[in-house]
């Protein structure tokens, strides 16, 4: 389990997901982790990684976006002298260099399309072929991939092969927004202020209970990253500090306003267990109890509208 440890949180979306990737980890199998932009893909892909029978061997990380179009191919098949202007000897790809190993291909919804069709080709014969090669070699790699695009709307659009999709969705892992598992905000937060708090010799601060409420409230558009980089700036800035919602950057307190002004408690109060049993009856007759809609309706991973579906002992369809 301590290979995992990196993944921090308790809500019930991440536990079923670590449930989910240790499993996969014992086995050889293709791997497709999805998620938005900052919810720790690449730490995911290495917990898994080292858990694996390949944990002793290498292990290469790609982010398909960062290279230009043209070198993409080269760089994870590998080129043969003269190829192509400036191939001045054989060069080594990806696949030669993971060869028993695991390679994580980060942002696999920017390879281009005839990159594609030669990684589809490795995953069904295990061949690779490199540039200006007319011979085939033969590696041994599994192949991690990850994704922070909705591949089903590229392959809609003609940008993303859906064979590829196939073979890649073996078995796909999907991180949840932070949105979506607040309540592991301030475990997270935690985590991170003693990082800083080591890294730069100062005492850690803390948040207040109505500082983390306005945190649990916010959207994080760059989710565990972004809740980091707050983290780092407020250790420095208020190291030792009570945090108070005025000390957040005001994106922060703008959206707590607006968020306070859609629903106003009763005067008489509310029984809160009844009122999430009745939104959550009431989001799975709307979807005609489809789960995943449900969950996307009341802002949750579908995850934790499974836990709480048991938790109320709700029927549904």
């Amino acid at each position: 389990m301590a290979n995992f440890d990196p993944i921090i949180g308790q809500s019930p979306a991440i536990e079923a997901l670590i449930r989910s990737a240790r499993i996969v980890a014992a086995t050889d199998v293709t791997v497709l982790i999805k998620g938005e932009t900052g919810t720790g893909k690449e730490v995911l892909a290495t917990a898994i990684q080292k858990d694996s029978p390949r944990a002793n061997k290498p292990f290469i990380t790609l982010n398909c976006a960062a290279l230009p179009e043209g070198l993409v191919e080269s760089e994870i098949f590998g080129h043969k002298k003269g190829a192509f202007t400036g191939a001045i000897s054989d060069k080594q790809g990806l696949f030669q260099a993971a060869d028993g190993g695991t390679l994580f291909l980060d942002e696999i919804n920017s390879l281009p399309p005839g990159i594609q069709s030669k990684l589809l080709r490795f995953l069904e014969s295990g061949e690779c072929l490199p540039v200006g090669g007319t011979k085939p070699y033969m590696v041994n790699v599994r192949v991690i991939a990850a994704s922070n695009a909705d591949l089903n709307k590229l392959i809609e659009n003609g940008e993303f092969r859906q064979d590829l999709y196939f073979r890649l969705n073996v078995v796909p892992l999907e991180l949840p927004a932070l949105h979506q598992r607040t309540e592991d905000i301030e475990e997270l937060a935690k985590h991170f202020f003693a990082h800083f708090s080591a890294t730069h010799s100062l005492e850690p601060p803390t948040f207040s209970r109505q500082t983390l409420k306005t945190l649990r409230g916010y959207k994080w558009p760059g989710n565990i990253r972004e809740l980091r980089n707050l983290c780092e700036r407020l250790s420095i800035l208020l190291s030792g500090k009570v945090i108070e919602p005025e000390n957040l950057p005001h994106e922060f307190n703008r959206c707590t306003t607006k968020a306070n002004s859609d629903f106003t408690l009763p005067e008489l109060g509310l029984h809160l267990d009844a009122l999430e049993a009745d939104m959550i009856l009431q989001a799975l007759n709307r979807t005609k109890g489809n789960r995943s809609k449900s969950a996307r309706l009341l802002g949750i991973s579908r995850d934790t509208l499974l836990y709480r579906i048991q938790k109320h002992g709700l029927a549904t369809h």
